[in-house]
């Protein structure tokens, strides 16, 4: 069976995210390209259904030693009560389902029962716990999947932008930013670029922290101390970086289009532009894990929660760019494998012609 199964956590319950899911998966031709496998329980999912008069939509409970058959739309119950839901309401108990879900999810991912996840949102404030000590869904997955490094990107057909920093405080981004930490991500990005969207010769652009780019050092030194010899350490390694680029001019006249990623240094700075280009369609991807995870690019929105106006466009790119970089990574890996023997092998079959 070659379609991929693709994993998916529910989010906040109290927010779209079950209404985009169902809404994506309504679409029977979805459900030609993977297998969606929802962790959650067949009794929130049922309730939602209901709320958004999906009632014609069916869903397949997957319980431990059943066959997967695709053209399905599976839930695992990873629980069993019933939850009294009230869409748009920012709740914590919502908050310690959504953490159950994402981890069972991750249980199946690290088990290879999965090929890949996508993420639906989560409120921040309403995962944060003892047992969730983690600001969101990227420090969580580097944590336990990073191997000590990783990478938020957001991606879309026409830009894609990768953070230095990212939930950080403003006052703290210079103080956490150094020239072999900036190195790091942009080879990384690098490696990303090469191995998760069969870029061959990637060109990165690399965005300045400071107003103009620290303008030669009157307006901050950070340029010209630490990101720049970065750019040129990245440059002696054979990758090609460029930067660093004043962030206002370099996405108002569209510098941007002739990049294969940007990195920026922190949040608002990348995500700003990105957003206003590909706010409907974009992705947010999680770069550097041994695992593939994308997200929508949006939040729980629980101000439009449970009125039936959220739209599935952006899960819906989520869930393809994860089947996308699921087989780019797997056509890369098969490649770089043992070269020798498969030039050995490639020699062979051209012999026998």
């Amino acid at each position: 069976m070659n379609m991929m199964r693709i994993g998916i956590s529910i989010g906040d319950l109290n927010g779209i995210g079950p209404e985009v899911v169902l809404k994506t998966f309504s679409e029977p031709a979805i459900l030609k390209h993977c297998i969606p496998i929802v962790y959650a329980s067949t009794k929130s999912m049922s309730w939602w259904r209901k709320q958004l008069h999906l009632d014609h939509f069916n869903f397949v409970t997957l319980k431990p030693g059943d066959k997967i058959i695709p053209g399905h739309l599976y839930v695992v119950d990873v629980w069993e009560e019933d939850l009294n839901l009230t869409p748009g309401k920012e709740l914590p108990v919502t908050g310690q389902y959504a953490v159950k879900s994402l981890n069972a999810a991750c249980n199946d991912l690290e088990a290879g029962k999965i090929d890949a996840l996508v993420t639906a949102p989560i409120s921040k404030k309403n995962v944060k716990s003892n047992e969730f000590p983690y600001t969101g869904h990227t420090e969580y997955l580097a944590a336990r999947f990073g191997q000590n490094k990783s990478l938020m990107m957001m991606i879309s057909d026409e830009l894609k932008v990768a953070l230095a920093t990212v939930h950080i405080p403003v006052q703290e981004i210079s103080k956490n930013i150094s020239t072999d930490g900036l190195y790091r991500r942009i080879e990384l990005l690098h490696q990303t670029l090469r191995r998760d969207f069969a870029c061959t010769a990637p060109k990165i652009a690399v965005l300045g922290l400071n107003p103009h780019a620290g303008e030669g050092g009157q307006i901050g030194k950070e340029e010209q101390e630490i990101i720049l010899p970065a750019i040129q350490k990245a440059k002696e390694n054979k990758i090609l970086a460029m930067g660093p680029f004043a962030a206002d001019g370099f996405f108002g006249t569209g510098q941007y289009k002739y990049f294969d990623a940007v990195l920026a240094m922190y949040h608002d700075q990348g995500l700003v532009p990105f957003k206003t280009l590909a706010f409907d369609e974009g992705v947010n991807y999680t770069a550097g894990l041994n695992v593939v995870r994308t997200s929508p690019d949006h939040g729980t929105a629980f101000d439009i929660a449970g009125k039936n106006e959220a739209r599935e466009d952006s899960f819906r790119s989520a869930l393809f760019a994860a089947m996308d970089i699921a087989r780019s990574r797997k056509a890369y890996d098969e490649a770089a494998a043992n070269p020798l023997k498969r030039n050995s092998q490639e020699a062979e079959r051209g012999s026998v012609v």
